[in-house]
């Protein structure tokens, strides 16, 4: 159990903090490279084949999905599309999601633009003002444009765009869900098949496994993973945290205060454990937690530590403050081009429909655990039918994609010290008994100093 627990958390932290033939890697994470790997400032392979033509054509894929366990995934869609396009060679530079952005203007500035980039939606905007990436309405056909897109969620495709531009396609992505334990429910005497639905619901459920079991009740696991889940929960209670004109910081209104007071309430009458979210990410599958609001990207990990530990794990929506809507925020990456080499355009245009398309996703699905954003293939048997019958867990998190809501990302350079602010303030609030309303109207005050 405790080799699982280790082995489960080492992967998380890769993932949160994010080869076969014909492809090779650029290792930047101090992981061991792909076989035959260039250094990882090594430039690209020159190509000056004109759009459409056959000639040989090499393309990098700035990624943080490289890591051990989405290793398999990426590697067979890479290897499926090189087989169907032999003339277009992919290299993957493994980067983590938390150093991307040190990576990518370190190369630009050397004189190495990325061709393919997968891009954290939390430096979305940052990425688009300063990576030079391509507008995909001016890049690519209209209408084969048009055709690629039928079939994506629509609330999906939204998070992708910058100033209303579609800059990018949405790739790996995740909304939050509620893992909980159906054996410490019914020890507790709670109903698993009647899991909370409201904010209130989690307070009395929590109290009641704490007061009747050895567990924990609830934590919410959004306390270091930068602020998407917080965005949703502050969203869901009818506040942001910046102005849709992007000009204003928000998270130290009314709306965000109530909410983060809410959690701040829990935590101090026991609802809430306390404990961080990689503390609950390590006892929730030791059967030490009852409930676990996380991203929907841990259910495979999840499930596996729970049914090694021999106790049934379930999921349910994201809960909402009493009658209002809740409104989820998503986590995840998006897919950008850089390149200004047409043939590499076309390329790497090529290879991104191919990662975002019905097969595309029926592989980040099932072997790199995100839900697919191509809903209707879970209905179709050549792609996720049977799959979806199998993993019922999967039907909240796919519910949810229909009304998420976009991970907003801060303006500027300073958009991670924005971030990093609201972030360093709602810890003070929940852990301990700070003042929450002046303490997020002083973060407010903060981050607006440092907005553009």
């Amino acid at each position: 159990m405790k080799k699982i627990v280790s082995l489960f958390i080492a992967i998380l932290l890769a993932v949160s903090l994010a080869a076969c033939a014909g492809t090779t890697a650029t290792d930047t994470s101090g992981e061991p490279a792909a076989s035959g790997s260039a250094p990882s400032d090594a430039a690209p392979a020159s190509s000056s084949a004109p759009a459409g033509s056959d000639e040989p054509v090499h393309i990098t894929f700035y990624t943080y999905n490289y890591m051990a366990q989405q290793k398999e995934g990426v590697d067979t869609l890479i290897a499926e599309f090189q087989e169907a396009n032999p003339n277009i060679t992919v290299e993957v530079v493994y980067t983590s999601s938390t150093d991307i952005n040190t990576k990518i203007p370190a190369d630009l500035a050397a004189g190495v633009t990325p061709d393919l980039i997968q891009v954290v939606f939390d430096s979305l905007d940052y990425a688009v003002h300063n990576y030079g990436v391509q507008d995909l309405n001016t890049l690519v056909d209209p209408t084969e444009l048009s055709g690629h897109l039928a079939g994506f969620e629509p609330a999906a495709l939204e998070v992708a765009k910058v100033d209303g531009k579609l800059y990018g396609l949405p790739y790996t992505f995740s909304t939050p869900v509620l893992f909980y334990n159906v054996a410490l429910f019914e020890q507790a005497g709670l109903d698993p098949d009647v899991p909370p639905q409201t904010w209130d619901e989690v307070t009395q459920y929590a109290l009641q496994i704490k007061q009747n079991t050895d567990a924990e009740g609830f934590v919410f696991g959004g306390t270091t993973m930068n602020d998407w889940l917080l965005q949703g929960l502050i969203k869901s209670n009818g506040g942001s945290v910046m102005s849709d004109d992007k000009s204003t910081i928000t998270f130290g209104e009314e709306p965000a205060i109530e909410a983060i007071s809410m959690l701040q309430d829990m935590h101090e009458n026991g609802a809430h454990a306390d404990l961080t979210d990689y503390q609950a990410f390590e006892a929730f599958p030791q059967g030490q937690l009852g409930m676990l609001l996380s991203t929907s990207a841990l259910q495979a990990s999840m499930l596996k530590g729970s049914e090694a530990a021999g106790w049934e794990m379930r999921t349910a929506k994201m809960p909402s403050f009493g009658n209002k809507a809740t409104v989820p925020c998503n986590s995840g990456s998006g897919l950008f081009i850089c390149s200004t080499d047409p043939s590499k355009q076309q390329a790497s245009w090529k290879f991104m429909k191919y990662l975002t398309s019905e097969r595309g996703y029926t592989v980040i699905t099932t072997m790199m655990g995100y839900p697919p954003l191509r809903p209707d293939i879970v209905n179709d048997e050549q792609y996720l039918k049977h799959w979806a019958e199998e993993n019922p867990l999967v039907q909240p998190n796919l519910e949810q994609l229909k009304y998420v809501s976009p991970w907003q990302s801060y303006p500027g350079d300073n958009w991670f010290q924005i971030e990093t602010i609201l972030m360093d303030a709602f810890n003070k609030c929940l852990f301990s008994e700070a003042d929450v309303a002046q303490t997020m109207k002083d973060a407010q005050t903060q981050a607006q100093s440092l907005m553009p």
